[in-house]
């Protein structure tokens, strides 16, 4: 679940990872019938309205008005498939629909030494690189911080097979609970949630208990905590100031020329 647009404005929607079909009692898949957007959409649109009347945030009175719009503001996409071999592609469609509400790469910081009214900025590209909106960035924080879940606000769940209930119920009866995965898990759940390099190689595809000379794989000899000796080790191997977490460089080319794009306005979609 993501509330946030291109320009982080408020844009609640949706994204699904969906078995495209189901086993039958003969254990073998059975591929659904293709979609049809329209009957998805509706029955969205239903569900939400039946929702929010059940919850007592509108009316009879309203749902009608609602139904009346030229734009309902309820939208369903459908991706392509991705069959079982394509690791990749789910991998890339997984990163994706839990990825953060804004992209570093396409934000550029602007110091107030270096703005033209002095105060500090933040310019922000769209994902399809053809707008760009200028933020104070007191305001850009202010906006972002609106984005973040919650206490114990849940933005990812988990559903049939997958669900906690499904895995108690299986666990229960002792059944196998071996759930097929793109980075293999031989593992248990406690040590799942500690095991930081597996952690780091499901994230980013790249493992670092490998060693990167001799590709053979490397055991821990100790943990160093004490942040002075770990720069002193950064530093030695000339790592300290590689990839570090500062504001992103100023634009060169920045002026009081560029355009402040305010056409970001966008209906909830339903990413399925």
């Amino acid at each position: 679940m993501q509330t946030y647009g291109d320009f982080q404005n408020f844009n609640p929607h949706l994204h699904a990872i969906v078995s495209d079909g189901c086993f039958i009692d003969d254990d073998s898949f059975r591929m659904a019938p293709a979609f049809m957007l329209k009957n998805l959409e509706e029955a969205f649109q239903y569900e939400v309205l039946k929702m929010l009347k059940k919850e007592g945030k509108i009316n009879d009175a309203v749902i009608e008005n609602m139904l009346s719009w030229h734009h309902t503001g309820f939208h369903v996409y459908i991706g392509d498939r991705i069959y079982p071999e394509n690791k990749a592609g789910l991998g890339n469609l997984a990163n994706y629909i839990i990825r953060a509400c804004f992209s570093q790469e396409r934000m550029i910081y602007i110091p107030a030494e270096k703005s033209t009214d002095g105060i500090a900025k933040v310019i922000y590209t769209s994902k399809d690189r053809k707008s760009r909106k200028i933020f104070n960035a007191l305001d850009w924080l202010a906006q972002l911080v609106t984005h973040i879940p919650n206490r114990y606000e849940q933005t990812v769940r988990y559903y049939g097979f997958y669900s906690n209930k499904s895995r108690g119920l299986r666990k229960k009866v002792d059944a196998d609970d071996n759930i097929p995965a793109i980075v293999p898990n031989a593992i248990s759940s406690k040590e799942f949630r500690q095991n930081w390099a597996r952690l780091l190689q499901k994230v980013y595809e790249f493992d670092p208990l490998i060693c990167p000379k001799c590709q053979g794989p490397m055991r821990i000899i100790s943990f160093v905590e004490e942040i002075e000796i770990i720069e002193i080790i950064l530093r030695h191997l000339g790592l300290w100031d590689i990839r570090n977490h500062d504001p992103p460089q100023p634009d060169p080319v920045y002026s009081s020329e560029l355009i402040y794009d305010d056409s970001d306005s966008q209906v909830p979609a339903f990413d399925y």
